[in-house]
């Protein structure tokens, strides 16, 4: 679009924002309070599962036994203690065969079985003093829970001569649930009160400080609203939430930190409040809108995957970024209108700044004044610039050694060690992990479809057993036109050789139709999943995040620096996440249990969201830069002005941003300690050394060559583009001064170097 063109519709829009800004304010309160309403009880309608790929041989196989044979899916088991007396002690069956019979009568409870009714060694404990009850509760994960909730605690405790512990999938589910609500809401206790110490250090004044959470309070209201509606239509996970918390709080702060500290900026050079919305909404209100859109397509190709997991936090990561840049671009601008210098009201910081007060400065001096702020991040780019060759490879060369650990990833599935070891769920698959034979629950069924006679059935069981792996096959358990072997592999449940056999099964010929299901079958069939989508999710954050930074700054060049500087920020925290929890480094002092791998999906989540972040902090530098570089055509002042203007402000967003993100990586799931941890690595890395030392240095390497484009795409931009400020240059602009380094102060820089 033309420029003529965009400067009237940001002249419209900040008409619309400024127009009644006491009604859009009184407005926006009846809304946050209808989405209070709307968005409570959220989370009891989200699952805590969806790393299956719905559509994959192994979940149509389960699908089949859960109908056919229920007590070959059992999700409920009651773990019996006979304390010093053996299992088989009269007074302990008894009892025992009382409480299977109950669990059977009870509502919504299928193919009940016990290890007093048949007597199968792979219920009873190598000590003969613990034994199993399994049952499967029928439904989705919502009524199994209900259901769970209804008769746990009837079963829990002492029952005359035994003691009895509830666990099993739908148990380790349902805590991990109920743990994840009790975290989030302390890590929400942790990080406002937190972030409002910071915002305040940041910005001075109190009032100015409570304009960003109050957006972010918006947007996550907002987004508990949405995912309520969609909880109506699909699944959706409770892990979601997490991350509508922190993005809900350090997007919208991101996004006021910056249209305020434009606001105020315009300020202290002497426009009217109107007057400074109008450049405000022109400059820092147009890259907010590009971060967002940056961010929402990082987030939105976890669309293209299978696994609800992912996609849930697609659903709440779109809905929270637009309404964060929604909030950052209606709310935010009217109130600034009824403030006005207000804004500066209850400056916490006036009484040390006068003391350092100078008679040039004044008392009254801004914060924001641009003479007064960023000279450190001015001297750190002419440093950087000066020794560009050193810093690039320097940098590049510790980010890639920091990211090498991830080469030796293991993929597993999410288990009940993601809850802390006091959570009975765990304890019970603990016991049975590690007291009962042939790890109960982690072997494979093959279904057979089709009718057949016995002396077939018998033959493909006999191939089965011959097959590498194989420790033991029981079965056939034949139904109506269904048959189904269970297989237990050698090695760990969920191993490479279990994965093996899983392949060796589907492939080995049969007289009749089989499927394979089983943990180590989902855990194969998710990983194929991701692997085939994989390409296109990264190819669509690609061409997108490629497109949308041409649009803002008309080259060709910097898209690609974008997306290769931004993968390279992510690899320290793809290192941890392989050093620390799959590895297990670490884990005394942040009080988790590694189990040697990586859940699947955690990497592409974490990569989704943390390029985001990147590209949200890339752009708010790469706007000043290119307003610089428009004003003046120099473009090594360019990158020293756009570090001094946003270094600081781009360090303190990501440091809110890291506080948040720690804050959810006190969660005592692991999944939720890794995410949280591992984002706040990554936006740090981000910010204090790629944006502050790699960006800078490639940008000189580069030179004037960085704004190239070829003429029709330049043509293009002209017509279609958006970036911060006006295009033509102002002349007689001394570019010294708005950089805030003197030539006498490079001089030095320079000879210290």
């Amino acid at each position: 679009m033309s420029e003529v063109n965009s400067s009237e519709r940001v002249g419209g829009w900040t008409r619309f924002v400024t127009a009644r800004p006491r009604l859009a304010l009184l407005a926006a309160l009846v809304i946050t309070a209808l989405a209070v309403f709307a968005g409570s009880g959220v989370a009891d309608r989200m699952g805590s599962g969806g790393w299956e790929a719905p559509d994959a041989e192994s979940t149509w196989t389960t699908r089949v036994l859960e109908r056919e044979f229920p007590a070959s899916q059992p999700n409920l088991l009651l773990l019996v203690d006979s304390g010093d007396v053996p299992v088989d002690d009269p007074a302990v069956a008894a009892e025992a065969v009382r409480l299977t019979e109950r669990l059977a009568a009870e509502p919504g409870i299928t193919g009940v079985g016990s290890y007093w009714r048949t007597k199968s060694p792979a219920l009873r404990s190598s000590d003969g003093r613990e034994a199993i009850v399994a049952a499967r509760i029928a439904g989705d994960e919502k009524g199994a829970g209900e259901i769970l909730d209804r008769i746990a605690p009837d079963y829990q405790g002492v029952h005359g001569p035994v003691e009895v512990s509830v666990g099993g999938p739908v148990a380790v589910r349902h805590e991990m649930q109920s743990i994840i609500q009790e975290d989030l809401l302390r890590a929400e206790l942790i990080a406002l009160p937190v972030t409002l110490v910071l915002l305040v250090m940041v910005f001075g004044s109190a009032v100015a400080a409570l304009l960003p959470l109050g957006v972010g309070i918006v947007a996550i209201l907002g987004t508990n609203a949405v995912l309520r509606g969609i909880t109506e239509f699909t699944d959706v996970s409770v892990f979601a939430q997490n991350l509508t918390t922190a993005l809900g709080l350090g997007l919208a702060i991101d996004y006021a930190l910056f249209i305020v500290r434009r606001f105020r900026e315009e300020l202290s050079a002497g426009a009217d409040p109107r007057t400074a919305i109008g450049t405000t909404l022109r400059t820092a209100g147009r890259t907010v809108l590009f971060s967002a859109l940056t961010v929402a397509v990082s987030l939105a190709a976890m669309m293209v995957f299978p696994q609800y997991f992912l996609r849930s936090f697609a659903y709440a990561g779109i809905a929270v970024v637009l309404l964060a840049a929604a909030a950052a671009l209606i709310l935010l601008p009217a109130a600034l209108m009824l403030l006005g210098p207000r804004v500066n009201a209850l400056d916490l910081r006036r009484l040390p700044r006068r003391r350092r007060a100078t008679p040039a400065a004044g008392p009254d001096a801004s914060p924001d004044a641009p003479e007064d702020s960023g000279r450190g991040w001015a001297r750190l780019s002419v440093l950087v610039m000066r020794r560009a060759p050193v810093f690039a490879v320097v940098t590049t060369v510790g980010l890639v050694l920091l990211g090498l650990p991830f080469l030796g990833v293991k993929f597993g599935t999410a288990d009940d060690r993601q809850l802390p070891a006091t959570a009975e769920s765990r304890i019970v698959q603990e016991h049975i992990r590690e007291g009962f034979p042939g790890s109960p629950g982690g072997g494979l069924e093959v279904l057979a479809e089709g009718a057949a006679s016995s002396g077939r059935y018998a033959d493909f069981k006999e191939r089965i057993e011959a097959l590498p792996g194989v420790r033991q096959v029981n079965g056939p358990v034949t139904g109506d036109g269904f048959a189904y072997y269970d297989v237990l592999p050698e090695g760990e449940p969920v191993g490479q050789q279990a994965q093996d056999l899983v392949r060796e099964l589907r492939a080995e010929p049969a007289p009749f139709d089989t499927s394979v299901t089983g943990t180590a079958a989902v855990l194969v069939d998710s990983k194929d999943a991701i692997a085939d989508r994989l390409p296109w999710a990264v190819g669509i954050i690609v061409v997108v995040t490629l497109l949308l930074v041409f649009l803002l700054t008309g080259s060709v060049l910097i898209p690609l620096q974008a997306v290769v500087l931004n993968a390279l920020s992510l690899t320290a925290m793809f290192g941890a996440v392989v050093w620390v929890f799959q590895d297990g480094n670490l884990s005394g002092i942040l009080s988790f249990t590694s189990t040697g791998d990586v859940e699947t999906t955690l990497p592409v989540l974490m990569f989704c969201v943390a390029f985001g972040l990147s590209m949200d902090y890339g752009v708010f530098l790469l706007s000043r830069i290119k307003e610089e570089y428009d004003r003046t055509g120099d473009h090594e002042h360019a990158v020293t002005f756009g570090l001094r203007r946003t270094g600081g402000l781009i360090t303190a967003a990501a440091v809110i941003l890291a506080v948040v993100m720690v804050a959810i990586g006190t969660s005592r799931v692991t999944n939720t300690k890794m995410l949280g941890l591992g984002i706040a690595l990554a936006v740090l890395m981000d910010a204090m050394v790629v944006r502050s030392l790699l960006v800078p240095a490639v940008m000189k390497l580069m030179g004037g060559v960085t704004w190239w484009a070829p003429a029709p795409l330049r043509a293009f931009h002209r017509r279609f583009g958006l970036s911060e400020g006006e295009s033509a240059p102002t002349a007689g602009q001394d570019a010294e001064e708005r950089s805030g380094v003197t030539g006498r102060e490079r001089d030095k820089i320079t000879a210290g170097a």
